[in-house]
């Protein structure tokens, strides 16, 4: 079974066929036939298709009546900006169905651009709520979004690109916010469109992530907030130029007392090869400037660690925390019989493991070869090696890892399967780096099958039904959508075939729950973690094989289907809000039916 599973998902064609035939048994063929469209479906939709209001619509938010009535004033640095793209700028800040806003523009262009200043002492005249100032010595663009931010009267402050164009429904959705949540800041999805006007990328964002934003900038636009956040953290620093929103991002999200997130396209973010810029020396500034600013971020927060940029991935960076401590780490290996792969899993960890302070912690399980219990005499001579028995009926997951945690010495818990094979030498210390952190509460590896494809990148809760891993079957090198295969990123649940987790946080969530046997016991573990207030954190750092279900196989019996469909039932029962929710990390946008970000 194992062999034939290995070669459907080798053989991409015969894998897509198999999924979407278990797909059409569980979900119809109309159902199934809409989710193959949207992975074939063109890139470059129309973008006035995703502007599109209706009269009724346009009508309703235009004469909607909110219970608070602040201004937003939208500021704009402007330089030698393209007619054309600043009309097209204006426009769109115009047609807004909420119209208590108003617009600043700060112009610091070339003296010989007199275009621009024309083009906007012509709005001002016809529309009041327009403000305009032209300054004629040399301002960097941070200096100039503060000149715009001194010229505004607004309640919130809404900052927005000298080329990019808003959603008309943009400020009628952040109003809505605003007075129905409480909130702060504020930030929505966005989407790039070409010199054509097609969109060419949408990105749907996760809710507030630290991990991920310090792995690149993923808020990004539309941005709005309080301004009274500025007089807490200040404005736009010109030592930042070029990552001057970053800066500011981690330090309104830092002081705002509720950030949130906005599901939906409202920015539109113009790329085209006008305005790219070609000066590599540029860019490579502004990477070092990024970097800069993720270490001074983690540095006020007690988070010592150097920042290195991804070339491969302009714009994502990568974080290596200092270790404070070098604990005892207890690696916690459940094992019922199959030798074979007990022994390949403990090789691996003795010949990649750099990190000296570990032990192994293997859980004998009923066992009854012959070579099984051999094994245990020849790993005896291991002092970090030491094998428990329990004595409990039967299988038990989560009675079997607990009864590992209670006979532990580390302060640092690491459960692995027996079918896993270590990777990366400095596995541990890429996982205990974050889980060193008292905001983190579990921290999850990379996870190949033997042919290199994806078999754990994280789990989305929802996906295929109660939760799916997602980029499953996806081949090693693939970066994945906006480089979530190659960043470190929150995650609400990771697999517990490699997880790691402070001991005394693991006592303090009620360990694994022994009414989840055999499956959803991470699951449910997970979901208390962040319920108690901590992060889960995903690594693509840490890899190892995973054989997924070589050690005690499949759900394929009558027996363990029907424990499978209790535990299943139980879960949902549990958990029924947090699934009705759907995950935060995952955008709402995206099909829960298919594992690669596909967009609905």
């Amino acid at each position: 079974m194992w062999r034939l599973i290995n070669l459907i998902r080798r053989n991409g064609k015969l894998f897509f066929l198999v999924k979407s035939l278990r797909s059409i048994g569980k979900n119809g063929f109309s159902k199934t036939f809409r989710e193959i469209a949207v992975g074939f479906r063109g890139k470059h939709i129309p973008l006035g298709s995703f502007k599109l209001l209706t009269k009724n619509e346009k009508v309703s938010q235009s004469n909607t009546v909110f219970p608070r009535k602040h201004k937003i004033s939208i500021i704009v640095s402007l330089y030698n900006t393209p007619k054309q793209y600043l009309l097209d700028m204006i426009e769109s800040v115009l047609s807004q169905t909420y119209n208590n806003w108003e617009l600043c523009l700060a112009d610091g262009s070339l003296k010989d651009k007199i275009e621009v200043k024309h083009i906007c002492n012509s709005y001002t005249q016809s529309d009041k709520r327009i403000k305009y100032r032209k300054f004629n010595k040399d301002l960097g663009i941070s200096e100039r979004l503060n000149k715009a931010i001194e010229m505004s009267s607004g309640d919130f402050l809404c900052i927005l690109h000298q080329s990019d164009i808003l959603h008309p429904s943009a400020l009628y959705d952040v109003m809505n916010v605003i007075c129905n949540e409480d909130a702060d800041f504020i930030y929505s999805d966005e989407a790039y469109f070409n010199e054509n006007n097609n969109v060419t990328l949408r990105h749907y964002k996760p809710d507030y992530a630290i991990d991920t934003l310090c792995s690149h900038n993923y808020i990004g636009h539309l941005t709005v907030f309080d301004k009274k956040l500025i007089n807490k953290t200040g404005a736009f620093k010109s030592e930042y130029d070029g990552s001057q929103d970053y800066d500011l991002i981690f330090r309104l999200t830092d002081a705002a007392s509720k950030i949130y997130h906005i599901q939906k396209i409202l920015y539109f973010h113009r790329n085209d090869k006008k305005i790219i810029s070609s000066d590599i020396r540029k860019k490579m500034e502004n990477i070092l400037t990024s970097e800069k600013i993720i270490t001074e971020y983690l540095k006020k927060h007690d988070k010592p660690a150097q920042v290195v940029g991804k070339i491969e991935l302009p714009g994502y960076y990568r974080v290596i925390y200092e270790l404070k401590e070098k604990p005892v780490v207890s690696i916690i290996i459940p094992n019922k019989d199959n030798a074979s792969l007990l022994r390949k899993c403990i090789s691996s960890i003795l010949a990649k493991t750099i990190y000296n302070n570990y032990e192994i912690i293997i859980v004998e399980n009923n066992s009854t070869e012959d070579i099984t219990f051999a094994l245990y005499e020849e790993l005896k001579r291991y002092n970090n090696i030491h094998i428990v028995h329990w004595k409990g009926k039967g299988f038990n997951f989560s009675e079997i890892c607990n009864y590992g945690a209670k006979n532990s010495n580390g302060s640092q818990l690491i459960f692995l399967n027996n079918d896993v094979l270590i990777i990366t030498p400095n596995w541990i210390e890429e996982m205990l780096m974050y889980s060193q952190r008292e905001d983190v509460g579990a921290v999850g590896a990379k996870l190949y099958y033997l042919n290199g494809s994806v078999q754990h990148a994280g789990v989305i809760l929802g996906l295929g039904d109660i939760g799916g891993h997602i980029f499953h079957g996806a081949p090693h090198d693939t970066i994945g959508y906006m480089g979530k295969l190659q960043i470190v990123q929150n995650l609400s649940i990771i697999t517990a075939a490699c997880l790691m987790i402070r001991k005394k946080i693991f006592g303090e969530v009620g360990c694994f729950a022994t009414e989840f046997p055999t499956s959803y016991n991470d699951f449910d573990l997970c979901l208390r973690i962040r319920k108690a207030g901590f992060l889960i954190v995903w690594t693509p750092y840490a890899e190892a094989y995973h054989f997924e279900s070589r050690s005690r196989g499949y759900n394929t019996s009558f027996k363990r289907k029907h424990r499978h469909a209790i535990e299943t039932t139980l879960f949902k029962a549990r958990w029924k809000n947090t699934l009705n929710a759907g995950d935060p990390y995952y955008n709402h946008n995206f099909s829960l039916n298919r594992t690669n970000y596909s967009y609905k």
